[in-house]
């Protein structure tokens, strides 16, 4: 009853659009610490795979993920969420823009060398290169969400779709919450197996599941807002595709915009990125080698944007979030995505004769113990 006094009380005194994007900032400062000093990045994990290592990259994805499924479900199970009104479940979804989205985005991240999280820490650090590819990427997006591309997405979209009931894996496999939890044990175990094989770092760990615990926060924390708040308030976890277009349209447009949880999300990881990154000495202005490197990331950036929107969600929003809740359409954009990376880094990078690093290539060319 305290923190339910407590909420309220904070609601009443900020008003709720403040609250919501107090409530983003907090939670995305500790995203963004936590990413950074993990390094957790899809990417970097489905190269691993493709290139025949199960490496310490995997090994933070993995647990990372495994977190973010158990705690969510932990919470349903809990009583202190529930999926009732989550959007992603009662409403129609798309199997045509998850595929066709999520192979543009493993695609696009495959180019940029990075996925949009990443991106943000990237460019929060010092990354030139991840700066102007996660403005491309944001660019797009709002172009796909309600531009010039919004016709195209839709098109795509409308090709194959299911009912909201069809969206549910869960109910579809007969099984429950216990049975969702018990899968996600499965994989916390897998990532654990091979975090110790690799010689995980104490940080890695941490930073891993820490990442995996934010997803769960933001359910629980803006699901609790809803129940409090006057006005209707989204319930939804991390993602970076609609967040990040929405913040470059607030800082483009006049003031006294409506503020709101990613109002918070976006400058909330940049700055816990910024401040690991100078605790780690991690901060280095980094740019583009030669024109071709940009070209690739502006088209990177092209694919990412467009992709995350007709999926439906980035490599976080879909891949993690939506995944959380056991959602089919973001479990089928999770699998595009690696396979659309994989099959970008045989076509592109390996016949082109780059070298095949499995770590994220905009991370500083540090041994691996120091950069965590």
């Amino acid at each position: 009853m305290g923190v339910a006094i407590t909420i309220d009380g904070l609601m009443e005194t900020l008003g709720e659009d403040r609250f919501l994007a107090l409530g983003g900032l907090l939670i995305g400062t500790l995203f963004g610490i936590l990413a950074q000093r993990s390094r957790f990045c899809l990417r970097a994990s489905t190269l691993e795979v493709a290139h025949g290592r199960l490496g310490e990259r995997l090994a933070v994805w993995l647990l990372a993920f495994s977190t973010a499924l158990i705690a969510t479900q932990g919470l349903i199970l809990l009583g202190l969420f529930d999926t009732g009104s989550v959007r992603q479940l009662n409403n129609p979804g798309s199997l045509s823009g998850a595929v066709i989205g999520g192979l543009m985005f493993g695609c696009g991240m495959t180019l940029t060398r990075a996925c949009a999280s990443r991106m943000l820490v990237l460019a929060a650090t010092g990354n030139l290169r991840a700066l102007l590819s996660g403005l491309v990427f944001a660019v797009v997006a709002q172009a796909a969400l309600r531009g010039v591309l919004s016709p195209a997405r839709e098109a795509i979209n409308g090709w194959w779709t299911v009912g909201s009931a069809q969206r549910d894996l869960l109910a579809l496999a007969g099984v429950g919450h216990d049975g969702a939890l018990l899968f996600a044990l499965g994989w916390l175990a897998a990532g654990a197996m091979i975090a110790r094989r690799n010689r995980l770092s104490g940080w890695s760990w941490l930073g891993a599941a820490g990442v995996g615990l934010t997803v769960a926060a933001a359910w629980w924390f803006t699901w609790r807002s809803a129940a409090a708040a006057f006005e209707p308030v989204a319930i939804h976890s991390l993602s970076f595709t609609a967040p990040s277009a929405d913040f470059l349209m607030l800082v483009l447009s006049p003031p006294g915009a409506t503020w709101g949880f990613d109002t918070g999300l976006i400058p909330g990881v940049a700055l816990g990125a910024f401040l690991a990154g100078l605790a780690g000495r991690d901060l280095k202005l980094e740019g583009f080698s030669d024109g071709s490197t940009m070209r690739r990331y502006i088209v990177g950036g092209c694919l990412m944007g467009f992709g995350s929107v007709l999926a439906g969600g980035c490599a976080i929003g879909a891949g993690v979030s939506g995944a959380s809740i056991f959602v089919l359409t973001a479990w089928l954009v999770l699998w595009s995505m690696w396979i659309g990376a994989v099959l970008t880094d045989r076509a592109i990078d390996r016949k082109t004769g780059r070298p095949a690093r499995a770590r994220s290539a905009d991370a500083p060319a540090i041994p691996p113990v120091a950069a965590q």
